[in-house]
């Protein structure tokens, strides 16, 4: 039997007026770890060796600032209370969130595209250049994405939130994908002897998950993945 998109209707959701301080909160960690993120190589460092104290002072740089942002309502989700209630309705994205999402869109894709590299070029050619890649190539895809957002041509970056009941979906599926492909390849890299047979292993596993877990969020599988057809008033995060 062939597989059809699931969609939701709006009308169909129910209606959030306010945003709880706990739901306000739980907000919060989702962006200090996309901040957190941006120093590629600094990320890197912290991953391969553990860090220093570079990561901690930068962590306190990012919560604080995060903190003051989430305070004051400038943070996608840490809003009083939401500001898209109408899918096609064309009203402007604020600043915040266009920032927030570019931020986010190269957390997602700047260390899944770079990991990716890394591996392939480990089965290419039998030699782990990932720490060059991450030091010489990490910043011109940063470059990139910061300059996509900058135009708003991303997804949830753009002019306009009429797109929203779509771009969701572009968005939380390539969350789902990347955050499943990365946690599986973490466990391998401390799991499996470093061998050329293992790279080979690592970078299939790596793209397999990425193309599963997208091919189960086109179809609306996974939550937040399904489009959401307009008619009536509704929330999104």
């Amino acid at each position: 039997m062939a597989l059809s998109v699931r969609v939701e209707y709006a009308y169909q959701r129910k209606m959030r007026t306010r945003n709880t301080a706990r739901y306000r909160a739980a907000h919060w960690p989702i962006w200090i770890w996309v901040f957190f993120l941006s120093p590629g190589p600094l990320t890197f460092d912290l991953f391969a060796h553990g860090g220093s104290a570079r990561n901690w002072i930068w962590l306190g740089v990012v919560v604080a600032g995060t903190g003051i942002a989430a305070l004051f309502g400038q943070l996608p989700g840490a809003e009083p209370a939401p500001y898209i209630l109408r899918f096609t309705e064309d009203r402007p994205n604020p600043l915040y969130r266009r920032v927030c999402y570019t931020f986010a869109w190269n957390a997602l894709l700047n260390f899944a595209g770079v990991n990716l590299a890394g591996l392939a070029w480990a089965v290419v050619s039998g030699q782990w250049r990932l720490k060059q890649i991450y030091w010489h190539g990490y910043i011109w895809v940063l470059a990139a994405i910061l300059l996509l957002g900058a135009f708003r041509v991303l997804p949830r970056v753009r002019r306009s939130t009429k797109g929203e009941g779509w771009e969701r979906r572009y968005f939380y599926g390539t969350v789902w994908s990347v955050t499943a492909g990365q946690t599986i390849l973490l466990v391998l890299w401390k799991t499996l002897p470093k061998a050329h047979a293992t790279d080979i292993v690592k970078l299939v596993v790596y793209c397999g998950v990425l193309v599963g877990m997208g091919i189960l969020a086109a179809y609306g599988v996974l939550p937040r993945t399904r489009p959401i057809l307009p008619g009536e008033l509704m929330v999104a995060d």
